[in-house]
């Protein structure tokens, strides 16, 4: 097995934790493909191994791993789909974040994890994603959403107006500061804050929740992933904000952004231990007395 190594900038607490993966894959003498950003952050930080592979975008990964393995919290995790995009490299994160619901192995399991990703104890956990598309062109060639994509106010503008059409059957007029179109797996995610569902990964389901919606009567609407979803923008701003997951573009209020569901999936791992509801009960303590915290 050939395992490719992503990550980002990060402070020094997080270096031993960083060193045991290399550690562990060396002393297997598992063949590594490192990102060359990371990997020219943290050459002069730890020991590496000798034979280490670099690689920088898309194009260099293909057909050359097996498995990713992120480094970080879900934000890392979700840059990786710049990289993977529709290949169907299986992706896993190790949380040196927080809460952590995409990359679901704690950092002190690093041994335990890697040692079953090599003897293929694992399944994969197929999930969708938006796609964005605009006349203009928005996001180029990354105009995909594995959490979610949100529509929203700059800075201290206006609350705007966000007319929404599905299947061009008009919605909603959403008098707020912004929408989110989240997936199964954003569901616990930016919309979760906002008041939004969770949605079990592979209910084929998308959530549109908005943001501080003026009228309180207006709550979040889930729907099917088959259907087209267009959104026009009325605001006293000339501009607004377009976001694909953590990526963000500021778009005129004439432009018109429609999203539906994704040709590819993303295939995350979950190891043979793990299972979804495992992972909401441990990251929002559920069954659990939170007077004791």
């Amino acid at each position: 097995m050939k395992i490719a190594i992503y990550g980002r900038e990060f402070n020094n607490s997080v270096l031993p934790y960083v060193q045991e993966v290399f550690n562990v894959l060396e002393s297997s003498q598992t063949p590594i493909l490192v990102y060359k950003k990371y990997l020219d952050f943290i050459k002069d930080k730890i020991k590496l191994p000798i034979n280490i592979e670099v690689f920088s975008g898309h194009g260099e990964l293909l057909n050359k791993t097996d498995v990713l393995i992120s480094l970080g919290g879900d934000g890392t995790l979700l840059d990786t789909l710049s990289l993977v995009r529709d290949s169907g490299i299986p992706v896993i994160g190790i949380n040196f974040g927080r809460l952590g619901f995409l990359a679901s192995i704690n950092k002190d399991e690093i041994k335990t994890a890697i040692q079953a990703l090599q003897n293929k104890e694992y399944s994969l956990d197929k999930r969708s994603l938006l796609n964005l598309e605009s006349k203009q062109g928005l996001f180029g060639d990354e105009n995909f959403a594995l959490n979610d994509v949100t529509i929203h106010r700059r800075d201290n503008s206006a609350m705007m107006i966000i007319h929404a059409y599905m299947n061009n059957e008009f919605v909603n007029s959403y008098w707020a500061d912004g929408l989110i179109i989240a997936t199964p797996t954003g569901s616990t995610a930016y919309s979760l804050s906002c008041g939004g569902p969770i949605i079990y990964p592979s209910s084929q389901n998308f959530v549109i929740t908005p943001i501080a919606p003026h009228n309180l009567n207006v709550r979040p609407v889930i729907i099917p992933d088959d259907v087209s979803l267009t959104f026009e923008i009325e605001a006293r701003s000339s501009k607004f904000l377009v976001s694909c997951d953590s990526r963000t573009e500021t778009v005129d209020r004439s432009v018109k952004v429609t999203l539906h569901k994704a040709a590819f999936h993303v295939n995350l791992i979950r190891l043979n231990n793990e299972s979804y509801l495992t992972t909401l009960r441990n990251k929002l303590l559920w069954g659990i007395d939170t007077r004791n915290y």
